[in-house]
């Protein structure tokens, strides 16, 4: 499916590693939202049509609002995905990974214009192919990705518990040795989960058992976005 990963390094250290959709998913999430907005075309088209030219002038303009202003509008205030992405599992980002906002999601939807030419999306194909993120050029002007709808699930592993601002600086690898820890810690005894926790006396303060694992658990929370 032409499908890679992407690397993003957040500004609080974090690493993320984003699933990039290629052109097949991304075709089938374009062809589900067309048909979901031809079907609301007929039915409107249907109800307004008995009300003459009125109807038929408030068909053209919610016409115009389905085809270009809707899947802007989806993007940036429904998690970044149309109907059709999201049956796919896909997601608008922007280059850094944050949530696509409303600009860039109105100008990457305005430019499906030049996207479509000469005939069925071959500049945008041409370029999705071109380029090693799959942007097409709507995508290159906004600053955005597609990508794939990863639940949460490394952040559902990790217990909820209060988050904490590490006391001292930490590199990349001792934020991954942390939240690893945390991932992990469900599945230790408890003794276990304790003695591990232990080890990094200058995050935990010298607290032992309990107490540092608590500690261990708050940094990683702070770590994976909880506030």
């Amino acid at each position: 499916m032409l499908d890679t990963s992407l690397r993003i390094s957040t500004p609080e250290g974090i690493e993320l590693e984003l699933r990039l959709a290629g052109p097949v998913p991304r075709a089938l999430a374009w062809a589900l939202d067309l048909l979901l907005r031809l079907a609301l075309l007929l039915l409107l088209s249907i109800v307004l049509g008995a009300l003459g030219k009125f109807g038929w002038g408030i068909f053209y303009i919610a016409w115009f609002l389905l085809e270009w202003l809707f899947p802007a509008w989806c993007e940036a205030f429904w998690r970044g995905a149309t109907p059709g992405k999201r049956a796919l599992g896909l997601i608008v980002l922007h280059d850094d990974g944050t949530p696509v906002r409303w600009p860039a999601a109105l100008a990457r939807n305005l430019l499906r214009a030049i996207d479509f030419l000469p005939i069925a999306y071959g500049f945008g194909l041409a370029t999705m192919l071109l380029n090693d993120e799959f942007k097409r050029l709507g995508d290159l002007a906004a600053g955005t990705i597609v990508v794939y709808r990863d639940d949460a699930a490394e952040i559902a592993r990790i217990p909820q518990a209060p988050p904490i601002v590490a006391p001292v600086p930490l590199t990349l690898v001792e934020q991954r040795a942390i939240v690893d820890f945390a991932e992990r810690s469900p599945a230790l005894t408890e003794e276990r989960a304790h003695e591990l926790a232990e080890i990094p006396s200058r995050l935990t303060g010298a607290r032992e058992g309990e107490a540092a694992t608590r500690q261990l658990l708050g940094i990683a929370n702070y770590l994976v976005g909880r506030r």
